[in-house]
């Protein structure tokens, strides 16, 4: 089932039911608009299953469909703008709607993010498209009597943001520099005039980190036999000699009595220690008798 909302205020709606619907400003309209630039009883839409016909009843110039005046009556679809004095409508689907707000929410990256004392804090997404300015037309709409109608336009190039400068007649600003069209970064100031923004983003590729791939199990087990191997040859290379052991050898391998004479003197000088060992006690044994010790 389709629905007629106002395209600001959600809140004024009403479900498109047979045989027909009413709008205007009267309270006995089906759709009520409190405002001065629609008729008491400004327009019905009948309604016939799937199909809708609009008819005017507030005379020439009062009524749009998709910016194409309606003198008469025509026949209204599914996303069909509608338009009446100064108030916009939209013809939708509540289930398409809500399906479609949620994929969009859930694709948001961007965002701005006020820094005007009116609405300091406030955060406004920003969608593939956005165009900033005063009139009620816009997406991001600001009743900021400093800004024009149409502004600038926000949009988003394959994940980047970028603004153009709609021929405002006092300026965008991107960091103090006045700019016509140019790429906006994250934590950049965009300045419509005097209203100042934030810009809240995903960071740039140079901020994310790099994770180096990791060595193949093939390869490292590879290198760690080639350790493996180096470690056994330094293990089965001779030991080298310092001088003094080198000097050493070569005596030892030119006299090979040398070896024999050091045993020799080394055997002689125990046999002299044990008689002196031998004597001392043999002789401290007959001074012992002699005293009448033993």
């Amino acid at each position: 089932m389709l629905k007629l909302c106002d395209v600001k205020d959600a809140s004024q709606s009403v479900w498109l039911v047979a045989p027909k619907v009413t709008i205007g400003r009267g309270s006995q309209c089906d759709l009520t608009l409190a405002d001065a630039s629609v008729a008491k009883l400004h327009a019905e839409i009948l309604v016939d299953g799937e199909e809708l016909e609009l008819r005017n009843l507030a005379g020439n110039g009062q009524v749009m469909v998709n910016g194409k005046l309606v003198d008469g009556s025509c026949r209204l679809y599914r996303n069909d703008r509608v338009q009446l004095g100064e108030r916009n409508l939209a013809v939708v689907d509540p289930k398409v709607t809500r399906l479609k707000a949620a994929g969009a929410n859930a694709n948001v990256s961007w965002a701005l993010r006020a820094n005007h004392p009116a609405i300091v804090g406030r955060v406004f997404p920003v969608r593939e498209t956005s165009v900033v300015g005063r009139s009620d037309e816009c997406d991001l709409t600001f009743a900021m009597s400093h800004l024009s109608r149409r502004h600038a336009r926000l949009e988003v190039r394959e994940g980047l943001l970028f603004v153009v400068d709609l021929g405002s007649a006092n300026g965008t600003f991107l960091n103090n520099q006045r700019v016509t069209e140019c790429r906006v970064r994250r934590g950049d100031e965009l300045r419509f005039d005097s209203l100042s923004f934030s810009v809240v983003g995903p960071a740039d590729d140079i901020d994310k980190t790099t994770v180096r791939q990791a060595v193949p199990l093939p390869e490292a087990a590879r290198q760690s036999a080639a350790l493996t191997q180096a470690i056994d040859r330094a293990r089965s290379r001779p030991a080298v000699k310092s001088p003094l052991q080198q000097e050493v050898s070569d005596v030892t391998h030119s006299a090979p009595g040398v070896a024999g004479e050091v045993a020799s003197a080394r055997s002689n000088g125990w046999i002299w220690i044990g008689a002196v060992v031998a004597a001392v006690v043999v002789g401290g044994y007959f001074w012992a008798q002699g005293q009448g010790l033993v």
